[in-house]
């Protein structure tokens, strides 16, 4: 019965008994929830339509009940069967080029699954695969087309994907076999060549230059030709600009054969002998070079190409110093950068065609470094999605000298991705044109969904991890192997000489062409090798510093962005309390004229989009502000509506942005590094929740921000604001860590600040966003305050504001201060320079004999300013640094020489804080109260 109710078309008379009442409940499931059904049993529905309309239980006798049950579960047997091969047959799949003959783990076998031949021959094909060719004419063909599938040189990982849209479109193109088709004869060709210009290169820098690093591409060479297919595929369908993001391995073969970098120029940096002079004979290729440098596997390049009557097309290779995978983020911001419009009011326009972004991992460090983890969770984020990444691990399948399973926990290095539902094809390197159907893959998909998708390419490392070690020291079988392995190059030759697609000669001929290329090329480097190390002279527009700058406005420019920025639509229900402060702010230009900290935040964002430059601001909680200070979006308190008062200024012509980013401070930090390297005429402003949390970014402090210009000239004006000062809150709510920014402080590298008034702020953020895109800009580093932010002594007069400009020192005099009288000099610096200010004006004895003065740019340090100050002071007899911190952090052990160098002589120079600690601050709020009060008295008050 079974084969005759399924050899033919299934119809409701074929359901009998007990088993009636079983389909009946399935198929209204069918009717109203069809996604919650298998894809089969919806199938089986479309196919036996609607139900007689009268369908009684059927009066079978019980025999033929249980027989109907039991072709219902053979059935779901196969189906199951189908299910299987298609989640797990990548076990089965060639993709180890050095284990072709690995014993297969998951057979399916039929019998496993209580079925014969005869049982699955009975189910329709379109049943188990309805995507199948026409070649599939029964179950038993479509289960052994779909082991076949899945058994290739190229297996599929989809099943974690969710959407049942892009599950099934990826099913019916692997399926229907549309991915596997054919190439052209000079496809392939072209492909053969670019794998032995691949090979020729890394083996000519063998033999050239014996025992230097260059981490070499062999084992991965088909990552060129990746790369090669996903440029001319995006580019054909109108990308603008391509950012790649990659680590050592295989990127000076990137560099020459997809960024079109000179050979002679990479040759020259192997010989240590003058690059710069030589100019590239054909394209247009820029190689970023700062004064101190960096090794040759660091450094990045860009490359534009155009087609006869098209837009030009960029092509980036971030540079990228040894932290493997936290490039990721940066490449990400630059691409969300490059697709942006920022030139209207409101959030800036977004065209994802744009631009694209490419990441090569490597496969420890994918599963290993945690920023990847971060990276993806920013891939459906609205303030920082970009459309769709494309993913590639370069999985030569060992570390260092770490072997897979020493250094992950999971079964493929790609399995991090599943908890993001993207996509992965795992694809053996020795098969370029399985290659090539993963690319075709992952740029439909990407220009379909606008999602992430993962090529996993697995290959090996022909050498050591540098060329300089001996690998089969610790893998002497796995090197035995890879010494008896063929090329790619050879067995893609081979393979097309087998199927008289090229011949033997040609290939031959077309070989030692590109070798002679790279023998002209290194007759082309200059043999006189720098033997004299030259001393690093930086530039003169970062040597000299920032030039005066004019940041005050008038008054009634301001007045009149403030009302804006108070006017919110009719019947929007502002927050009773937040309704309150906005009618405060609104009378600051009216009433008592004073501007608190936020205010004054607002109309310098609002005073800078007024002059058509562009803001981005994100951090955790960035729209409100960590402490309920900024409220930049307004959000309807009946409604849920938002507003941005920021969007609807009569007078801009520049986009603001501003998200709440999610719990991530390094990838965050790093988007919007590479989102600023990227669009360098917007402020763009990184937010820590405390300043304190900046640790866990370190590395983009440390390898990024404050080097990237001197190593690459990469230029960068961003802002880092780091909520600073002591509240009694504990260590880790507490310290900036300022002292690990002043630590990193030279050659005019970034500007740190800490100040004090509503008004400083105000004025630095126009300074900045002025100099943005001049070549004397730098980054940014703010230590933001957070009691201080409704602190009355940080409210600055509105004249502060429109007449004023930013000063790095501000002095605090009593009004019947006489200058002679002065033996010491307080400097400080941040809320402890408010605090002391506060005791000042408390103490009721005599104190003309200190004078206090409130450093607030601390690098570059302002001697100028200080020096004037001290030129007044005639009789002064010591110099004291008061600060929070204790005596080993905060700005002590940066600010002493600069003192000590200034000082009058005879006069002393001298600290008052707390002791050196481990740990940045009490826990206890009453043993940081003591401690705050004797520094307050140590400072000002004379010992008696």
């Amino acid at each position: 019965m079974l084969q005759n109710s399924m050899k033919q078309r299934l119809t409701w008379d074929d359901f009998h008994g007990p088993n009636l009442g079983y389909v009946q409940e399935l198929y209204d499931q069918y009717v109203n929830d069809p996604e919650s059904l298998d894809s089969e049993f919806r199938e089986m529905f479309d196919e036996l339509g609607r139900p007689p309309s009268q369908i009684k239980k059927a009066e079978g006798s019980l025999a033929e009940g249980i027989q109907t049950l039991q072709n219902v579960q053979k059935i779901a047997s196969v189906v199951k069967l189908a299910e299987d091969i298609r989640t797990y047959g990548h076990l089965n799949a060639s993709v180890n080029p050095l284990r072709k003959t690995q014993e297969k783990k998951v057979l399916f076998p039929l019998r496993d699954y209580g079925l014969t031949e005869e049982d699955v021959k009975a189910v329709p094909a379109s049943v188990i695969c309805k995507d199948a060719p026409p070649t599939v004419k029964d179950g038993l063909d479509a289960i052994l087309h779909l082991k076949e599938t899945y058994k290739k040189t190229i297996s599929f990982e989809f099943d974690h994907v969710h959407s049942f849209e892009e599950r099934n479109w990826l099913t019916k193109l692997v399926e229907s076999g549309e991915l596997f088709s054919e190439h052209s004869k000079d496809k392939l060709v072209g492909v053969l060549n670019r794998l032995a210009e691949v090979e020729g290169f890394e083996q000519y820098l063998h033999r050239t230059f014996v025992g230097q690093k260059r981490f070499s591409i062999e084992g991965l060479d088909c990552l060129v030709p990746i790369l090669d297919e996903i440029v001319a595929k995006t580019v054909s369908a109108g990308t603008e600009s391509i950012n790649i993001g990659m680590a050592h391995r295989g990127r000076l073969n990137v560099l020459a054969h997809v960024l079109g970098k000179p050979y002679d120029i990479i040759f020259s940096e192997f010989q240590h002998a003058p690059n710069k002079d030589i100019v590239p004979s054909e394209g247009s290729i820029g190689i970023n070079y700062g004064w101190s440098g960096d090794v040759k596997y660091h450094l990045g390049a860009n490359k534009n190409i155009q087609e006869k009557d098209a837009k030009p097309v960029k092509i980036t290779l971030a540079n990228n110093p040894s932290h493997l995978e936290f490039i990721d983020p940066i490449v990400e911001g630059s691409t969300r950068a490059s697709q942006e419009t920022r030139s209207k009011a409101g959030y800036p326009e977004q065209e994802i065609r744009k631009s694209l972004a490419i990441l090569i991992h490597g496969d420890a460090a994918f599963p290993g470094e945690g920023i990847v983890s971060e990276t993806l969770n920013l891939s459906q984020l609205s303030g920082y999605q970009v459309g769709g990444t494309i993913h590639i691990i370069a999985n030569n399948m060992i570390g260092f000298t770490t072997e897979s399973n020493e250094s992950r926990s999971t079964k493929y290095a790609s399995d991090l991705a599943k908890g993001f539902e993207i996509p992965i094809v795992h694809v053996n390197a020795d098969d370029p044109e399985a290659c090539l159907a993963a690319v075709q893959l992952a740029v439909e998909y990407r220009e379909k969904f606008k999602k992430d998708f993962l090529i996993d390419l697995i290959g090996y490392r022909r050498f050591g991890h540098n060329e300089m070690d001996e690998p089969a020291t610790t893998q002497p079988m796995l090197y035995d192997a890879v010494r008896k392995h063929p090329t790619v190059k050879q067995i893609f030759a081979e393979k097309l000489l087998a199927k008289g697609i090229a011949e033997k000669e040609e290939i031959e001929k077309s070989f030692d062409m590109i070798t002679k290329r790279f023998e002209a090329a290194y007759r082309n480097v200059p043999k006189n090798k720098e033997d004299t190390i030259a001393d690093i002279e930086l530039p003169a527009p970062v040597s000299n510093g920032f030039p005066a700058i004019d940041t005050s406005i008038k008054f009634d420019v301001l007045r009149k962005l403030n009302s804006e920025l108070v006017t919110y639509p009719e019947g929007f229900n502002v927050f009773g309390k937040l309704q309150r402060i906005l009618e405060k702010r609104a009378k600051a230009f009216e009433d008592d004229r004073k501007v608190e900290w936020s205010l004054a935040e607002s109309l310098a964002f609002a005073s800078i989009l007024k002059d058509g430059i562009p803001v981005r601001l994100t951090g955790q909680d960035s729209e409100r502000g960590t402490f309920a200070q900024r409220n930049l979006v307004l959000h309807d308190s009946k409604t849920g509506d938002e507003f941005v008062p920021l969007h609807h200024l009569s007078s801009a012509d520049a986009s603001f942005a501003v998200y709440n980013s999610p719990l991530s401070e390094g990838s965050v930090l790093g988007f919007e590094y590479g989102y600023n390297v990227a669009s360098p005429e917007t402020l763009v402003i990184w937010e820590a929740q405390y300043g304190d949390f900046a640790n866990a970014a370190q590395v983009y402090f440390d390898q990024f921000i404050s080097a990237g210009r001197a190593k690459w000239g990469q230029t960068s004006g961003m802002v880092i604001l780091l909520p600073h000062g002591y509240e009694g809150q504990g260590p880790e709510h507490s310290s900036g860590r300022t002292e690990r920014f002043l630590q990193l402080a030279a050659e005019n590298n970034w500007t740190v600040a800490n100040v004090t008034s509503a008004a400083q702020y105000f004025h630095i953020l126009r300074r900045q966003a002025k100099m943005l895109l001049r070549e004397e800009i730098r980054p940014l580093v703010i230590m933001t305050p957070k009691s201080l932010l409704r602190n009355p002594n940080t409210i600055s007069e509105v004249q502060e504001l429109t007449e004023s400009t930013f000063k790095p020192v501000l002095e605090q005099n009593s009004k019947a201060q006489v200058e002679e009288k002065v033996t010491r000099l307080v400097l400080s610096s941040g809320k402890v320079a408010i605090d002391l200010g506060d005791f000042y004006n408390q103490i009721k004895e005599d104190k003309e004999w200190v004078h206090l003065a409130r450093v607030e740019e601390l690098y570059p340090f302002p001697a100028k300013e200080i020096k004037k100050v001290l030129s007044k002071l005639t009789n002064l007899e010591e110099i004291v640094w008061v600060q929070e911190e204790p005596q080993n952090m905060g700005g002590w052990n940066y600010i002493d020489p600069y003192l000590r160098e200034l000082a009058p002589k005879g006069v002393s120079v001298r600290y008052i804080g707390r002791r050196r600690r481990s740990s940045p601050a009490e826990g206890d709020p009453t043993v940081h109260k003591k401690e705050q009060v004797r520094i307050m008295t140590e400072s000002l008050l004379r010992k008696h």
